[in-house]
């Protein structure tokens, strides 16, 4: 925490690098690595090749020929990230192979092992999280700004498009960030017009975010979605297929259950919650647990900033005891952008999910299997009912215009 002159409440208003939050990039991890030193390329070069490994049927051979690294030799934060990020991509190919239904229930000790330990050390669950596949799998592959990811998996570009998109949502949501301790300390001095103008300015950064989340579309195909990198994005927590867990050889006895990746793992859209005040608790009580237990998902700085914004003032309160009624139209429309986001993320989930997945069972599928599969995101919930109780929350922090 800085230590300066201004009061112990007005110091904490700044984002501090132990956050882990990047002035341009937000919550993304800022020029990620692409490489890692010998030993550890032996990771790298095999998650570098999984669509081939897997479909010369070689991935598992190759992963079980792997020697047992340590990690004590992976120096810094960054080839932490890289580490994780080509285990968790080498995990999910491991256990799903060609997401035909041949899986493996115990990922062997060689990989169990330095993976566990590793997510240990990074605070990170030992499975593929959001702030693997999106926030670090990103390179830029010219001076001029075109990005492309690390690693993929089957499904040629669907991947790419899925992740990259999602990245660039977060980056234009970044910007919104900075404008946090300004509306704190707005808030506390009791300053109207600076806390109304930082308000429009993360509107607008909302309203981009929605914009560049539209490109979706151009990217990003329903049937390989659906069909290949939903598989290899499932984790073993509310998963039929693994209903135990997996078995971390060497680690421990018993199987465990982890959530796959998911958008509530990002602490973008959990962090304007904080900051606006909508009670996500105050509504269904599986959307508000899952929310929390998906902030343990996130890397231990990005949860600590959350944990830190919750103590900060209330804009709500302040913009509702003011009475100022232009004030009060910048908050709502601060959170009606908030309300168009996620029914967006409603609108892409049927698209994606719901309706590949009734057409899937159309072909060869048993009624029960379909709406086990339709309902069910990556993270193991039910993410229509999810998404859509997220988004009456939302709408319930709306002031009511007198």
């Amino acid at each position: 925490m800085a230590h300066d002159k201004a009061s112990p409440v007005e110091s904490s208003w700044k984002i501090d690098e132990e956050y882990h939050i990047d002035e341009d990039v937000g919550f993304a991890l800022p020029n990620p690595l692409e490489e890692l030193p010998h030993p550890y390329d032996d990771w790298i070069s095999i998650a570098k090749n999984l669509p081939a490994l897997i479909e010369k049927d070689q991935l598992r051979a190759e992963v079980e020929k792997l020697k047992m690294l340590s990690i004590d030799d992976l120096q810094g934060h960054k080839s932490q990230r890289l580490a994780h990020l080509a285990l968790g991509y080498i995990t999910m190919a491991y256990v799903w192979n060609k997401g035909d239904g041949d899986i493996c229930k115990v990922l062997p000790s060689n990989i169990a092992i330095p993976y566990c330990r590793l997510s240990e050390k990074l605070g990170l669950p030992p499975i593929l999280v959001y702030a693997d596949c999106v926030l670090a799998n990103w390179k830029k592959k010219d001076p001029s700004g075109n990005m492309d990811i690390l690693f993929s998996f089957p499904g040629g570009d669907c991947g790419k498009g899925f992740f990259l998109i999602s990245l660039l949502v977060e980056l234009a949501a970044a910007s919104a960030i900075k404008e946090i301790p300004i509306i704190f300390k707005a808030v506390q001095h009791q300053d109207q017009d600076t806390l109304q103008k930082a308000l429009i300015d993360i509107t607008s950064c909302l309203r981009n975010a929605l914009e560049v989340f539209h490109q979706i579309h151009d990217y990003v195909d329903p049937k390989e979605f659906f069909g290949i990198l939903r598989i290899y994005l499932s984790g073993w927590k509310g998963n039929p297929q693994l209903s135990e867990g997996l078995l971390y050889e060497g680690v421990w006895d018993t199987p465990k259950k982890f959530a796959g990746g998911s958008a509530a793992q990002s602490s973008i859209f959990q962090c304007f919650d904080v900051l606006l005040g909508v009670k996500q608790s105050a509504g269904e009580k599986s959307a508000a647990e899952f929310l929390q237990e998906m902030r343990t998902y996130m890397p231990p700085a990005h949860q600590n900033f959350l944990r830190s914004l919750e103590s900060g003032p209330s804009v709500r309160e302040f913009v509702l005891s003011e009475g100022n009624d232009s004030l009060q139209a910048a908050y709502n429309d601060c959170v009606k952008a908030m309300v168009s986001l996620r029914s967006y993320h409603l609108q892409i989930v049927t698209k994606y999910i719901v309706i590949p997945a009734h057409q899937q069972s159309m072909k060869n599928q048993t009624p029960e299997e379909l709406s086990e599969k339709e309902n069910k995101g990556t993270g193991g919930t039910d993410v229509m009912q999810f998404l859509k109780s997220v988004r009456r929350t939302t709408e319930i922090a709306l002031l009511k215009e007198e």
